[in-house]
This record gives structure tokens, C-alpha cells and sequence, in this order.
């Protein structure tokens, strides 16, 4: 009995984040309300604060959602890229490309930064980890200048997030896209060992 009320649990929490998602994507969060997507969810308000504390809440769960989501597909570029270099290439690029996505761009890069506001600094650590790794690998192979490949990964890091808020603000992305890939690109090649 208490497997199929933990598979109720996860249903219900499971429902609230698909609405919710949806309902931000379309609406934003500031527009949605929590009484038309509780009910488009066939649920109550009072479901929504048992899992989740809040709307608040809520859209931190959609974002981890949809951040796990862009990892995984991050990973995937990386891993059909034919050598360490590409991959890391490919994995900056892919990272810019995808905050030109309206679900991202509005979920992810406008509404998650102005409602959930992260503390200074406080960077994604799996991003960061995941990238130093990939840096510490061109290191060792020889591809990269030598230095300390947790420093270089948080600036890495710190230039994708900035430049995909900016692409992600109003107006034009895609033409942002173009301009900050090209820009990447310059800013990779220094690192190259010559």
C-alpha cells in the first residue's frame, strides 16, 4: 500500500510540474495564475503548497527539470563529437544555442533570474564540475594552455550564462546567437596551447 501511495505522490508532483510547465512557457509566471493551473491539473491549490511550498517553489522544480534536461543533451553533444576538443566546443555552443529556445529563454533565463534570483556566485556546480573535467582532459592531452581548470571552468561558465541572459533578454536572439557564437569561437581558440 505505501508503494502505491508513493506512486500517487509522484504522479500528483508529477502533474503540477507538467502544467506548471506548460503554463509558463506559454503565459510567463508572473501571468499564471495558481488557481487556472491547479485546475487544468484536475488538482488543488492545497496540492500544490503540500509539494511545493508555493508557485515559488514550483517553478524552482520546473527549472531543475528543464536544467536536467539541457544537461543531458549537453552530454549527448558532447559524446558524438569525434575528439575532447569538439566536444568541449560543441558543448559551449550547444549551451547558447538552446537560450534562443522559448521555453528556456522565458522559464529559464528571464523568469527563473528575476523570481529565484541565485546568491552571487552561486554558479551551476554540475556545470561547472562537468566543464573543468572536460578542461583538465585538453590539459593533459596537450590541446589546452595549463592552468587551473576549476578557475578556467567558472570563467567559462560565468561567460555562457552571462551571454545566454543576454541572448534570452528581449528583442532579437537570434541575431544575439549569431553574434555570441562568433564570439565564442574567438574566445575558445585562446585557449588552444600553440
Amino acid at each position: 500500500m505505501s508503494r502505491s501511495r508513493a506512486e500517487m505522490i509522484e504522479a500528483t508532483r508529477a502533474k503540477l510540474i507538467a502544467t506548471a510547465r506548460q503554463a509558463f512557457r506559454q503565459a510567463g509566471y508572473a501571468a499564471t495564475s495558481m488557481d487556472d493551473f491547479t485546475a487544468a491539473a484536475g488538482l488543488t491549490r492545497g496540492a500544490l503548497y503540500h509539494h511545493f511550498g508555493d508557485k515559488k517553489g514550483l517553478l524552482a522544480a520546473v527549472v531543475g527539470q528543464i536544467d536536467a534536461e539541457m544537461d543531458l543533451r549537453l552530454t549527448a553533444i558532447a559524446e558524438q563529437a569525434p575528439d575532447a576538443w569538439t566536444a568541449f566546443r560543441d558543448r559551449c555552443r550547444g549551451y547558447l544555442e538552446m537560450a534562443a529556445e522559448p521555453e528556456i529563454r522565458r522559464i529559464v533565463l528571464q523568469d527563473a533570474r528575476a523570481v529565484l534570483a541565485p546568491a552571487p556566485g552561486a554558479s551551476q556546480p554540475q556545470c561547472v564540475a562537468s566543464l573543468s573535467a572536460l578542461l583538465q582532459r585538453l590539459m593533459d592531452d596537450g590541446v589546452v594552455q595549463p592552468a587551473d581548470s576549476h578557475a578556467l571552468a567558472r570563467l567559462v561558465n560565468g561567460s555562457l550564462a552571462d551571454s545566454a541572459f543576454w541572448i534570452a533578454e528581449e528583442g532579437d536572439g537570434f541575431e544575439r546567437l549569431a553574434h555570441a557564437l562568433q564570439a565564442l569561437d574567438l574566445l575558445l581558440r585562446g585557449l588552444l596551447r600553440r
